[in-house]
């Protein structure tokens, strides 16, 4: 099986083969459909917002491919957002030469099946062959509803197949039927087009089914009394996010130590048995002292994306962004730009891409160049690097880990720091009316070991594939520029460390990191700091690496303590609390990914916004830097 994500390369996925199109109102169930039927892993979740552009896999049937198409979450072919948008151009057959697609397989609630029913009458109306996949039947029966599912086909006029989307039951009768989409039932008469006289047509259908809507789920209305409630609510969403940051800290401390240990075993082994200095040099600074260090925060980053696919699939996110509403409307936003953001704590770039679901263009804008604030999950390893060098991992308040309350105080640094900039866009340069926001809240559901390690893995790797591609290639350049030129005639008499000392502070690395000293200075930045933010700028975890390397060349049995005890050329200490401090303030604001600041150009379409977005960014982290330095020297840090 294999898959072409996204809608640049959809075209030559399906050349060739019968392609089916999955549609489905948001948290219908619609792309667990799609990973049982293809194999693959796109990503689910149960608020809008997850799925914001096409994804296209193969399935099998016989021996025979069949592509399937899984669209944006919509409620209506009615578009007003960019996601309902591509829906709606795909099946009008707008978007690639191929036209429209073959079959469409509608994947609708049976629980909110009688919300879902002007989305059915209007892609019954495109007059193609269609299949309504019938999610979560099983919820229906135990909440006290029922439906005839036979009834239900013969009162629609197509094929109807109950399925439970996240268990994969009734996947391979679905599967089994994808072929003979030729041969399927289709209605003698298509249903009516205007909205009243769908809901006239809908109430029927319904009646026709002996549909009987379900209780309402009395486990998750009691937990909504106070996850929902103003007060209680802002109160437990708070408790849940310092428990988060307390949990990743305290459990993955432990590990990060023993693969730190490690790490400076591998470094010993290369420092006594590789010969060749220059390969000596590359393995033990360029890919253990660099690559190697950003690893060593594989347990927090693991822990992190555990945590937030729990707290995703068990159904609290949607709460989080219900909840926000009320936040965002201060802003000028609504929730729907809470989702964006609340997606940005793991990356910047699904989040800007979730900003497709908002309907006006100007919160659209207003949300991507906000975004990048949030503290995503680079960042991790630059912080808890610097918070380890600010507070000891013994200090404790009670059962409480002080670290874990310093990282959770500059993550929400981070989230009130980007709605206090979408405030002041939105009242100024970006100022429109704000609209009505409705989420359909799910209940709670315990999501299986299998759907959460799933998503953990995924977004793990997505943090392992970068230490190989971007973080490894920039640490491989910033080793070259930090060990040329080798100066031999200044360096014969001196130690291997002393030399490799000398060497790094006449370096090119150094020529570069001075040159940019002026900027940097009133922030108390040595040129090592310079060059490694420099670094950063094409994924921010290489400011650690940069600075791994810069140890593990000054101590390579002891890179920790090289770099807590680093001085610079005047013979001062570099990292002190002052300095430690303003490097905090800096990483909250600047935006330094650039892959961030392409999706940016590519979401708006101008190089205007990514431009705005990085100088104001820049200013305000140089700002805050500079007055959260002033403010440690004035009281003694």
């Amino acid at each position: 099986m294999t898959s072409c994500h996204e809608e640049g390369g959809a075209a030559v996925a399906v050349a060739g083969m019968a392609r089916i199109a999955l549609v489905g109102s948001p948290n219908a169930g619609k792309t667990s459909v799609y990973n049982h039927l293809t194999g693959l892993r796109a990503k689910t979740g149960n608020y809008p917002g997850v799925t914001v552009g096409r994804s296209v896999g193969i399935t099998k049937v016989d021996g025979v491919e069949v592509a399937i198409e899984d669209l944006p979450g919509t409620y209506s072919l009615d578009p007003i957002s960019p996601d309902e948008q591509v829906v709606a151009d795909l099946l009008a057959g707008e978007v690639y030469d191929d036209g429209r697609p073959d079959a469409i397989v509608i994947v609708a609630d049976a629980t909110t099946l009688h919300r879902s029913i002007i989305l059915i009458a209007q892609v019954l109306g495109q007059d193609l062959p269609c299949l309504l996949a019938l999610s979560m039947t099983d919820e229906l029966t135990v909440r006290g509803g029922g439906i005839s599912v036979d009834a239900l086909s013969t009162a629609l006029g197509v094929p109807v197949v109950p399925v439970v989307a996240n268990r994969g039951v009734g996947i391979d009768t679905l599967r089994a039927q994808l072929t003979s989409f030729g041969q399927w039932q289709r209605p003698p008469i298509l249903p009516p087009v205007d909205n009243d006289a769908i809901d006239a047509w809908g109430r029927s259908v319904l009646e026709a089914a002996d549909y009987a809507a379900p209780q309402p789920d009395r486990r998750t209305r009691g937990i909504d009394r106070f996850v929902l409630h103003p007060l209680w609510g802002t109160l437990i969403f708070f408790a849940v996010m310092f428990c988060f940051f307390q949990v990743v800290f305290t459990v993955a401390a432990p590990l990060q130590d023993r693969v730190g240990q490690a790490l400076t075993w591998l470094g010993a082994l290369v420092s006594d048995h590789v010969g060749n200095y220059v390969v000596r040099g590359l393995l033990g600074q360029g890919l253990i002292g660099g690559v190697g260090t950003v690893l060593q925060f594989i347990p927090q980053i693991v822990l992190l994306f555990l945590l937030i696919a729990l707290l995703e699939n068990v159904g609290y996110m949607a709460r989080a962004a219900f909840l926000m509403d009320r936040v965002m409307a201060a802003t000028g936003l609504e929730g729907r730009a809470f989702v964006a953001m609340l997606s940005s704590f793991a990356c910047a770039i699904p989040g800007i891409m979730a900003t497709r679901t908002l309907p006006s263009s100007k919160d659209r804008i207003a949300t991507i160049i906000t975004a990048p604030l949030m503290t995503c999950s680079a960042r991790l390893p630059v912080f808890t690097l610097l918070v380890g060098m600010l507070v000891s991992p013994q200090t404790q308040w009670g059962p409480l880990s002080a670290q874990g309350a310093a990282m959770f105080a500059l993550y929400m640094c981070g989230g009130t720091s980007a709605l206090i900039a979408a405030s002041i866009f939105k009242s100024t340069i970006l100022r429109s009316d704000l609209l009505p926001f409705t989420m359909e809240l799910p209940p709670y559901r315990f999501p299986s070991a299998k759907t959460v390690l799933i998503t953990m893995w995924d977004s793990a790797k997505m943090f392992l594939r970068k230490a190989g591609t971007i973080i490894l290639g920039t640490s491989v350049v910033l080793w070259v520029l930090l060990n040329l030129p080798a100066r031999p005639a200044e360096t014969e008499h001196m130690s291997p460390t002393d030399a490799t000392a000398y060497v790094m502070d006449h370096s090119l690395a150094a020529d570069v990191g001075k040159a940019v000293g002026p900027v940097f200075e009133p922030l108390g930045f040595d040129w090592r700091v310079n060059i490694s933010l420099l670094g950063s700028m094409s994924a921010r975890e290489v400011f650690v690496s940069t600075l791994g390397q810069v140890a593990a060349a000054t101590d390579p049995d002891d890179p920790h303590e090289a770099l807590a005890t680093m001085t610079a050329d005047d013979g001062h200490k570099i990292f002190t609390a002052p300095t430690v401090i303003a490097l905090m303030a800096y990483f909250i604001f600047a935006l330094q990914c650039m892959s961030t600041v392409a999706v940016m150009r590519r979401e708006t379409n101008s190089w205007r916004w990514p431009a705005i977005a990085w100088s104001y960014m820049f200013v305000l982290a140089w700002i805050m830097a500079f007055a959260a330095r002033s403010a440690a020297i004035a009281l003694g840090a």
